[in-house]
């Protein structure tokens, strides 16, 4: 498959990176029955006010709240992701969870987007630890079950998904690992990471508020890889979380590794990309700073 990508990106709207520390963002919750907007498509700006007070989760709010990107809200138009356990220990463990409706009943029908009915995000508020995982649903109880990898510390748990006949959702919820943690340095501006052999770079630079275009290149053994096989029906799969809050930005490509992408607020947002190659996925991820 050509290994060249392009994608519509994703708009999300925060004028505000809060700048939390990791000890910080291990604390923050997630954010109770805030409506929100979907995660796909969002523009606008919000003040440090609107974003303290989302921060709360006032019930029932509404105005400039619903300019929140996806991921920051456990609630959002009734729908509510609701964890199994909010703490696990560390190793390999089940997760399970459901999303409950606006009829308080869980939800059991879903809309195929990329191939799957929905996609999970796990990842430690270091960013450390990502995995992009597709759980299995029990029809019969709206139950949804996957395995994960998990090392002490403070998780967020990020599901994206379309109930049948509802809205396109990405809701949120924290998740504790309990253990010592070594508190990580800043992590630097990265544009190319070694995957299992391969290099992959990324070129272009993100601009707050501009249409922005990322290259992704990939090579092994110091040549272009230019069959990459199909994963969730493109070349690539692209996350990007914002560093503070980790809001969430979901970019899927065209007909190459090229992503158009419009970020709300400057500030540092880590990347992930996943690509197919020898039918295994491999996960490259990045650290870009949009001025």
């Amino acid at each position: 498959m050509n290994a060249g990508v392009k994608v519509a990106g994703f708009v999300a709207g925060l004028g505000v990176v809060l700048g939390l520390s990791w000890a910080a963002g291990a604390a923050v919750g997630p954010v109770l029955d805030e409506p929100a907007p979907a995660a796909h498509e969002m523009s606008g700006e919000a003040s440090g006010e609107m974003a303290e007070e989302a921060s709360h989760g006032e019930p029932g709010a509404h105005g400039d709240a619903d300019l929140l990107p996806g991921g920051l809200a456990v609630a959002e138009d009734g729908y509510r992701l609701d964890l199994a356990d909010d703490a696990l220990p560390a190793g390999s463990q089940r997760l399970a969870f459901t999303i409950v409706g606006p009829d308080g009943q869980p939800v059991t029908a879903y809309d195929v987007e990329h191939e799957k009915q929905l996609h999970l995000i796990v990842v430690r508020r270091d960013f450390r630890g990502f995995q992009h995982v597709h759980p299995v649903l029990d029809p019969a109880t709206g139950v949804w079950t996957t395995d994960v990898r998990l090392a002490p510390g403070a998780w967020r748990v990020l599901a994206d998904f379309v109930p049948t006949g509802g809205p396109d959702l990405t809701l949120g919820s924290d998740l504790q690992v309990p253990g010592a943690v070594t508190v990580p340095a800043t992590a630097p501006v990265s544009r190319t990471d070694t995957v299992d052999g391969y290099t992959v770079t990324v070129a272009g630079d993100l601009v707050a508020g501009e249409h922005s275009m990322l290259t992704m290149t990939i090579a092994r053994d110091g040549r272009p890889v230019t069959d990459l096989q199909p994963y969730l029906g493109a070349a690539g799969h692209l996350v990007a979380l914002r560093e503070g809050d980790l809001a969430y930005l979901h970019v899927h490509p065209g007909d190459g590794l090229e992503f158009a992408a419009e970020v709300p607020s400057p500030g540092r947002y880590h990347l992930y990309l996943d690509f197919r190659h020898d039918d295994v996925v491999r996960t490259a991820d990045f650290v870009l700073e949009a001025s």
